[in-house]
């Protein structure tokens, strides 16, 4: 008996994550879109993990590029995680009237984040309708300590200060 989709997607809304843009480029193109599925896998070597689905344009400007690159959001920035996640589909540029910036490749990173990481795919594994990339971290920058964009229960969440 297989497990309902819709029933593993309700579970799945009890945990809580940051909110991150994983952005790509390749030759004259760019793209980028939001995603939750990013976490460390290693400290040395600098490894992430990242999944994103493989019908996506950025899923194909990775696949191409070989490499990627990742703004954490800040609280502030809720208006950019939706405008990455599709959510304005009249714009075709999602870097329309952004600040960018780049730590070393052509993949934009979005100024006011919290930190960025530059990455290269080390592998590539088709699991489901997405990839699970693991790629070396060949940069990262502490941006600022606002709080982070926080998602849980398909709602944005802010933080309060941390208790003792």
């Amino acid at each position: 008996m297989s497990l309902d989709p819709e029933q593993l997607r309700r579970a799945m809304r009890a945990w809580t994550s940051g909110v991150t843009i994983v952005t790509a480029a390749h030759k004259d193109e760019r793209h980028g879109m939001t995603v939750n599925s990013f976490t460390s896998i290693s400290l040395d070597p600098p490894i992430v993990c990242l999944t994103m689905k493989r019908t996506s344009r950025t899923h194909d400007l990775v696949e191409r590029s070989g490499e990627f690159a990742l703004t954490v959001l800040s609280d502030a920035q809720q208006e950019i995680s939706d405008r990455f996640a599709g959510k304005s589909p009249d714009l075709y540029n999602r870097f329309e009237g952004l600040e960018t910036e780049t730590l070393g490749l052509n993949a934009p990173l979005i100024k006011g984040g919290l930190a960025y990481f530059n990455c290269r795919v080390i592998s590539a594994q088709p699991i489901g309708e997405n990839t699970l990339f693991l790629a070396e971290v060949i940069a990262a920058k502490e941006a600022n300590a606002d709080n982070p964009l926080v998602y849980h229960n398909r709602m944005f969440w802010k933080l309060d200060s941390p208790s003792s």
